[in-house]
């Protein structure tokens, strides 16, 4: 009876090491992902200042948007406000493996020579944007575009990491603070 209970022990004991690594994987990963969200806060040249936008930089807003881990819910100050077409894409990272699908978003001032905007779905350009490693450089696909105003955030995730100038979120993905 002895060993069986000694066993038990060390089967919890290792539980426990177990779910403190995994707790130290997770807290890693929301680190690399916070890490990810946040930019310089340079805009690309061309890029217009919203001129009524419906969050005033400065203020607050609710993120409704999950494009990455513990965005949605999370508070926000609005950094930046600017008029533009945003887009979704699917991208090819210059840094290889599988293209990333669906991203949102990429705006129509960080495509290497555009054209007039809208773009339609379906036409495939070059990103000149650094959101993502692997991103500036990169063929993509225009899945969708959205005239609209997009926002660059400084929040601090549900999971506790700060994230300063993430680009981007359309106003359709804010909501007030209530």
């Amino acid at each position: 009876m002895e060993n069986q209970d000694a066993s038990i022990e060390e089967t919890e004991a290792e539980i426990n090491d177990i779910r403190t690594s995994i707790l130290e994987v997770q807290e890693t990963i929301q680190s690399i992902f916070a890490e990810q969200m946040s930019s310089t806060g340079v805009v690309p040249d061309g890029l217009q200042e919203a001129e009524d936008p419906t969050y005033e930089v400065g203020s607050q807003a609710i993120i409704k948007a999950d494009h990455m881990p513990g965005m949605y819910g999370a508070e926000a100050t609005i950094a930046g406000a600017f008029d533009t077409v945003a887009y979704s894409v699917t991208y090819y990272p210059t840094t290889g493996g599988d293209p990333v699908e669906n991203h949102k978003w990429v705006i129509h001032e960080e495509l290497e020579g555009p054209g007039e905007a809208p773009l339609e779905p379906g036409t495939e350009v070059t990103l000149d944007a650094d959101h993502m490693k692997g991103m500036d450089g990169a063929t993509a696909v225009i899945e969708s575009a959205e005239d609209t105003t997009v926002y660059m955030l400084d929040f601090t995730t549900t999971t506790g990491e700060k994230v300063e100038n993430h680009k981007w979120v359309t106003e359709s993905e804010l909501s007030p603070v209530e």
